[in-house]
């Protein structure tokens, strides 16, 4: 399996991380954090999927996941989630940036 393959795979899989999130770590009695996070949460999942093959700062798919990481950065600091939680929310959100950075700067 490709390295760019593993990386798509890898961030569709904190994708469905975020869209179980809000249930896991005890945010899904705000609505905002929860829609948020599974709005953004399927965006990364879906679109990892579909950048699947694809490499190149020209793959828009790479770009809407690359997107999605810049809001899991955001969301504790939207919703004033707690530091170990604001910690671990970050930790995903630029792994996720760095995952679709490494992809789009990937020659096929």
């Amino acid at each position: 399996m490709k390295k760019t393959a593993v990386r798509n795979l890898l961030a569709a899989l904190i994708g469905l991380w975020f869209i179980g999130a809000p249930w896991i770590l005890g945010y899904s009695g705000h609505s905002g954090a929860l829609w948020s996070s599974m709005a953004a949460g399927f965006a990364e999942l879906a679109f990892s999927l579909l950048a699947l093959g694809k490499t190149g700062w020209d793959s828009w798919q790479h770009w809407i996941a690359f997107l999605a990481g810049v809001w899991f950065m955001m969301l504790p600091f939207v919703f004033s989630f707690g530091l170990g939680m604001t910690l671990f929310i970050l930790v995903l959100g630029v792994v996720t940036i760095l995952l679709n950075f490494y992809n789009m700067n990937e020659e096929l």
